[in-house]
């Protein structure tokens, strides 16, 4: 089929790589800031995300200050330990192996929080999905990781953090809530492959295991 919507096939091609090879980026940050107009085009790149009844409740928190993202570290490597502490063994040592952010190596870093009781959109989509809301903000940040792919630029997903301290050190309102803590930056390379594949922490599992049609079936376990 001719589909007059359809985008080139150079296009196409280059939305299938941006997402081929996006990386959860941790080491090889280079010390270069981006560049302000770049900057605004990965947090428009984010702004314009889908949302539920046209809400936009993602609010970008831009941190470049050295004093605050070891601030933050710090709360990273307090969260990390009581991490490592629920492995025991071979798991234990080589989750402790891992580098998992990149919060001092990256010259800039984005915490982005959702505002899920924002008036914005009337309630639309959100009477039997109050969540959706969350989602939304999901949705642009991966629209700004993928940017960012295209443009060269490393993104870091820093999960290991306590919320609640997040939320103290960056006055953050009761009533947002921290989605995200992003490292962003120019980097050395991006990997084949993600990393905590290529560490033996886990494999991707093929589409066809995670596919299902008309209804949900449990997998076949003999």
């Amino acid at each position: 089929m001719n589909n007059p919507h359809a985008f080139s096939e150079h296009d196409i091609a280059a939305v299938y790589r941006a997402i081929d090879t996006r990386r959860d980026v941790r080491r090889g940050y280079l010390p270069v800031p981006l560049p302000d107009e770049l900057l605004h085009r990965l947090l428009a790149a984010a702004h314009c995300a889908p949302s539920v009844g046209l809400m936009q409740p993602s609010r970008f928190i831009l941190i470049r200050s050295p004093a605050t993202r070891r601030a933050v570290h710090d709360i990273f490597r307090q969260a990390n330990a009581e991490a490592a502490a629920t492995y025991t063994g071979e798991q234990r040592e080589l989750y402790s192996a891992l580098k998992l952010e990149g919060i001092l190596e990256a010259p800039q870093n984005l915490c982005i929080v959702s505002d899920t009781i924002s008036s914005r959109g009337h309630g639309l989509g959100r009477h039997t999905m109050p969540e959706t809301a969350i989602y939304s903000t999901v949705c642009a940040i991966q629209n700004l990781w993928l940017a960012a792919r295209a443009e060269g630029v490393g993104v870091g997903w820093v999960s290991i953090l306590a919320p609640e301290r997040l939320r103290d050190l960056l006055h953050i309102p009761a009533h947002l809530l921290p989605v995200a803590y992003l490292c962003l930056g120019y980097v050395e390379s991006f990997s084949d492959a993600p990393d905590l594949e290529r560490a033996g922490w886990e494999q991707r599992i093929p589409l066809d295991a995670v596919l299902h049609h008309d209804r949900y079936t449990e997998p076949d376990k003999t």
